[in-house]
C-alpha cells in the first residue's frame, strides 16, 4: 500500500458497533481506527492528527467527516467510500491535478490535454489518482483494496476490464497508448 495511505486515521464518533466491525477487518484496511464517545475525546484525538476522517451520524462538526445516514450500510461499500474520501482529502487543496501532460479536474471529472476533454467516471478518476501517486507499478490486489475497497474476493478481471476500458478511452480520444502502462507486476502511470 502507498506511503501516504498508512498515516490515515479514521475516527468513529459514537458508533461503537461499527468500530467493532471495522476492528475485525483491520488487516484489510489502510487506516488506523479510533473509537471516540464524546466531544472532548474527539478534540484530543484530532489535535495531533493531520490526515483524519470522522465517521459520524452527526452533521455539525464542519471538519473532515463522512456522515452516515441511518440506513443499513453494506460494509464493503462503506470501506470503499472511506478509501475514496481519504484519497480525495489527499488532493483536496487542488481541484486540478497535473499528471504527465494531462490535467485532471476532480470536480468535473475530466481529463484534459490542450483543448481536448474526456469525461471520466469517479472510479476512473480514483484509479488514475491512485496510480499516479504510487510512482511505481501497482498490482491488481492493491487497486482492489484501495480503489474498490474490497479484499481479494473480488474477481481480478473486474479491475483489469476497468483499466482496459480506461486505456481504450484514452487511446481513442488522445491517441495515447502509454498513459497507463501495463507492467508484469502491475499498472503504472509515468
Amino acid at each position: 500500500s502507498l506511503l501516504y495511505m498508512n498515516n490515515q486515521n479514521l475516527i468513529i464518533y459514537q458508533i461503537p458497533v461499527l468500530h467493532k466491525i471495522l476492528e475485525e477487518l483491520n488487516q484489510e484496511l489502510n487506516f488506523r481506527i479510533f473509537d471516540v464517545s464524546n466531544v472532548e475525546e474527539l478534540k484530543k484525538e484530532i489535535k495531533d492528527k493531520k490526515n483524519y476522517l470522522i465517521l459520524t451520524y452527526k452533521k455539525d462538526f464542519k471538519l473532515n467527516e463522512l456522515v452516515l445516514d441511518k440506513e443499513p450500510v453494506k460494509i464493503f461499500k462503506l470501506i470503499e467510500r472511506l478509501n475514496i474520501q481519504f484519497l480525495k482529502q489527499h488532493f483536496s487543496d487542488q481541484s486540478e491535478i497535473k499528471i504527465g501532460k494531462y490535467k485532471i479536474n476532480i470536480n468535473s471529472r475530466e481529463i484534459l490535454y490542450k483543448d481536448i476533454k474526456l469525461k471520466l467516471t469517479e472510479k476512473e478518476v480514483n484509479t488514475i489518482l491512485y496510480l499516479s501517486k504510487a510512482n511505481k507499478p501497482v498490482n491488481i490486489e492493491s487497486l482492489q483494496k484501495n480503489v474498490w475497497g474490497y479484499s481479494t474476493d473480488l474477481e481480478t478481471h473486474t479491475v483489469e476490464t476497468h483499466i482496459y476500458r480506461l486505456r481504450k478511452k484514452i487511446l481513442k480520444i488522445f491517441n495515447d497508448s502509454n498513459f497507463i502502462l501495463s507492467k508484469k507486476n502491475g499498472y503504472e502511470i509515468k
